[in-house]
């Protein structure tokens, strides 16, 4: 089955789908679902998070969806939460501290309506919280600096060495760094280990064990990145422990924002990687707790400017070039239902497009599932995208 529709001219994204098609659409998300995880090929794409935030939207407004789980820290998640819940500031600020692709015109605008909602719903509020543990952030390396300029001033400009050129992560992540060609060489793992290293070395630091936390932060940040690990993967487990723990502890329904590497409800290949074979994600890990209860979307696309990079059209064997032989501006599938399942099921791919995706290498920005059923309940398709805006 597939359901299409023309272009929502009331949306003010010019979202390919039309109202009543994500109606219909949230409607057989919510079912009995205790976590919705909606996915994207890609963070990059408006037309693609356009869809996610409406279905959100939707999931909250007509199904009693409570609580969204984003890729960030526990720090940022409780600052998001606390400016939903009518905290000072800006949705802009609350932003200040986010990993880099949150940091959107767009996301500021889910925020802002979720703060309405909640305005309007004071005693049935909606919760964000990031799934991952606490980071580090930058005023942890100005804590640790401001405490060697004041102890050991002679060591400052040692200290400063490490931290610097590490600091520059919380912008563009390190592998992305070194993808782009721009990144200073030596691995920020070691350069934070030198760094706690010389500051232990300090006089008097046995006294300043908040100095030390904050230094042990910066070290757990570089030593977990994807550049740290190795593994672009992720910590499935830990995650998704996050996202069930809180769903569990507060019975609210719980959508789960990620791209869908980390969403998919089975394990996946990863085309960047494939000598590593199926890795584990967060869907997989809540599609085990939850069976059913939990519901796997992938937004993917076909083509287009994502302002970066423009992305060509999909390779053949590409489950986007199939679903894009559909010439609309959207349309998705149930996989769900057994007519759909069994013209659609088996081995797939599905296109990738990270913050390292090179249009020369485009062969490799892919995921793989053994059973395309299994990983994803609900496939939307959009033809062509454009650019997210980034917020200063």
């Amino acid at each position: 089955m597939i359901n299409n529709s023309a272009v929502s001219e009331s949306s003010p994204l010019s979202l390919p789908l039309s109202d009543g098609s994500l109606d219909e659409l949230a409607g057989r998300l919510a079912g009995d679902a205790a976590v919705v995880g909606i996915g994207e090929s890609t963070r990059f794409s408006r037309e693609t998070y356009g869809i996610r935030d409406q279905l959100f939207r939707r999931l909250v407004r007509h199904h009693g969806f409570r609580a969204l789980a984003v890729q960030d820290s526990a720090a940022v998640g409780a600052e998001l939460d606390r400016y939903v819940r009518g905290g000072d500031g800006s949705a802009a600020a609350a932003l200040d501290h986010a990993w880099r692709p949150q940091r959107t015109v767009e996301l500021a605008a889910s925020l802002d309506w979720i703060r309405e909602f909640n305005r309007e719903h004071p005693h049935d509020p909606v919760r964000v919280f990031g799934v991952k543990p606490a980071q580090a952030g930058p005023e942890d390396y100005d804590a640790v600096l401001d405490h060697a300029r004041d102890s050991a001033p002679e060591r400052l400009a040692e200290l400063a060495s490490h931290l610097d050129p590490i600091r520059t992560a919380h912008q563009i992540d390190e592998h992305v760094q070194r993808a782009r060609g721009i990144h200073p060489g030596r691995p920020f793992a070691e350069h934070a280990r030198d760094a706690l290293a010389l500051l232990r070395s300090l006089p008097g630091i046995d006294g300043h064990d908040g100095v030390l936390a904050r230094m042990r932060l910066i070290v757990d940040f570089h030593e977990h990145s994807v550049a740290g690990r190795g593994n672009y993967a992720g910590e499935a487990g830990e995650w998704a422990e996050v996202v069930g723990g809180f769903q569990r502890r507060t019975g609210l329904r719980t959508v789960y924002w990620d791209g869908i590497a980390h969403t998919s409800a089975a394990e996946t290949v990863l085309g960047m990687a494939p000598e590593r074979g199926p890795q584990a994600t967060v869907g997989s890990a809540l599609r085990k707790h939850y069976g059913d209860r939990y519901v796997s979307v992938a937004i993917g696309f076909h083509h287009g400017d994502l302002g970066s990079v423009a992305v060509p059209e999909p390779a053949g064997d590409s489950m986007d070039a199939r679903l894009g032989a559909v010439d609309l501006p959207a349309h998705w599938l149930d996989l769900r239902l057994d007519d759909v399942r069994g013209q659609w099921d088996g081995p797939a791919k599905a296109r990738v497009i990270s913050g390292v995706y090179d249009p020369a290498r485009d062969a490799t920005g892919y995921l793989a599932v053994d059973s395309l059923a299994d990983a994803f309940d609900v496939l939307v398709h959009v033809r062509q995208v454009s650019p997210l805006r980034w917020l200063p």
